[in-house]
């Protein structure tokens, strides 16, 4: 990156000392050849597969300031972030992006989506294409569906607000031309995100595919990553992992390769679906979620829900449920070591 025919000089004559040689792979050579190249350039480390998602450190670091958070995941190798702006202020903004320009770095932007007056929403949107963003993410929940609402009146309610605002959102990115994608977080079922994606897609505008979180939903999570690839903007992927409860189960994000999903076939569904979209990583370290999928109030929100979600999820857990990480009794230093070590081995992985 930025090396321009030195890299190239630099590739041909490594490849010249090894040409022949038993003891190294072509693999092994590209891999040593781009970590010179990087040195060589100036770049932290060989850039990885994955780039990182803000909430990769959502549970001790939380990385405040955009242009700290860049420099930390260029320091890591990732080719890409994806934040929220610290600052829409236009000096902050040249800032960030001159940096990741001359990194060879992707931005992409955490946004809200618009109100009833979409101002802010217009103006965040322009911040997003001043600092040089590559894709914007979106969310209609900030919580879990199953804990944050009483009442099935409650959650229409809700339904209604976030169609009504991604129906304002859309025209805005479609007019600017920056692709927007929605997140499912915890919030939309397969059935009702791919209703949404139907009524609402477009060429700047799709979805954020989190390859992990409509397991909370019960969506088996192949089923769900292969009908929303065709869709995604964006990534949040994360390797998941389950485990019983009295009132239903466990579910933790783990590090790539630990956990139940085939990341390879995650990856190469999402790659053959959207070649150009990026993959960026969301290791969440935690304590496991509980999903009280066995309560009557886990139910309130879904009334058309069959039972046949519920025993798939059940046997799934059964079957492929392990021993899942906690963090709570680890010291405050020691959960910093953890949470760095996860994304760095799940680069690795990648």
């Amino acid at each position: 990156r930025g090396g321009g025919d030195a890299g190239s000089t630099l590739s041909q004559t490594v490849g010249q000392r090894v040409e022949g040689s038993t003891g190294m792979t072509r693999r092994t050579f590209l891999g040593t050849a781009a970590a010179v190249v990087a040195v060589s350039t100036g770049n932290a480390a060989p850039r990885a597969k994955l780039g990182i998602a803000t909430t990769s450190y959502m549970t001790v670091r939380r990385f405040r300031d955009t242009f700290e958070f860049l420099e930390h995941c260029n320091g890591l190798g990732a080719p890409g972030i994806q934040a929220a702006l610290s600052s829409t202020d236009p000096a902050y903004l040249k800032k960030v992006r001159g940096r990741a320009e001359q990194l060879g770095m992707y931005v992409e932007v955490m946004a809200p989506l618009p109100k009833a007056d979409t101002s802010q929403f217009v103006a965040y949107v322009q911040a997003a294409k001043d600092v040089g963003a590559v894709a914007m993410r979106a969310g209609c929940l900030s919580g879990r569906r199953y804990e944050t609402f009483a009442t099935l009146e409650d959650w229409k309610k809700f339904v209604a607000e976030s169609k009504a605002s991604i129906a304002r959102a859309v025209p805005i990115v479609e007019k600017m031309k920056m692709p927007m994608g929605l997140e499912n977080h915890k919030d939309w079922t397969l059935d009702e995100h791919l209703e949404i994606m139907k009524t609402y897609a477009g060429d700047y505008f799709g979805c954020c595919l989190d390859a992990g979180n409509n397991i909370s939903l019960l969506d088996d999570p192949m089923e769900f990553i292969e009908r929303l690839a065709p869709y995604a903007v964006t990534t949040h992927l994360k390797d998941m992992a389950v485990d019983e409860a009295p009132d239903g189960f466990l579910l933790s994000e783990m590090v790539m390769g630990t956990g139940m999903l085939d990341m390879k076939r995650v990856i190469s569904t999402i790659q053959n679906a959207r070649p150009k979209t990026n993959l960026l990583l969301e290791m969440i370290t935690r304590d496991p979620l509980r999903v009280p999928c066995l309560t009557n109030k886990y139910w309130i929100t879904f009334p058309d829900r069959q039972g046949i979600y519920l025993a798939k999820t059940l046997r799934l857990v059964r079957d492929k449920k392990q021993k899942l990480p906690v963090i709570s009794g680890l010291d405050h230093e020691t959960q910093l070591k953890v949470e760095e070590e996860n994304v760095k081995r799940s680069l690795a992985f990648a």
